[in-house]
């Protein structure tokens, strides 16, 4: 049997939807996998677009290279 093959004990999990909370079905049956549903996914996606998702930039300002209009 190859890797590619499914097999037939497998079975779906059952997973928290990342945005909602709520249950998802992480399966090949699930096309927004691992959210549980299109709104989810692109609520998700907006918040990436939005930079809502991003690291503390702990990095101190540039002092000689900034903003020229402000210098």
């Amino acid at each position: 049997m190859s890797n590619a093959e499914p097999t037939d004990s497998f079975k779906p999990r059952k997973v928290r939807c990342p945005a909602c909370a709520g249950q998802s079905l992480y399966s090949p049956q699930n096309p927004y996998r691992p959210f549980c549903s299109a709104r989810c996914k692109g609520v998700d996606l907006g918040a990436w677009a939005s930079e809502e998702f991003k690291l503390p930039d702990e990095t101190p300002p540039d002092e000689t290279f900034g903003d020229p209009r402000l210098q």
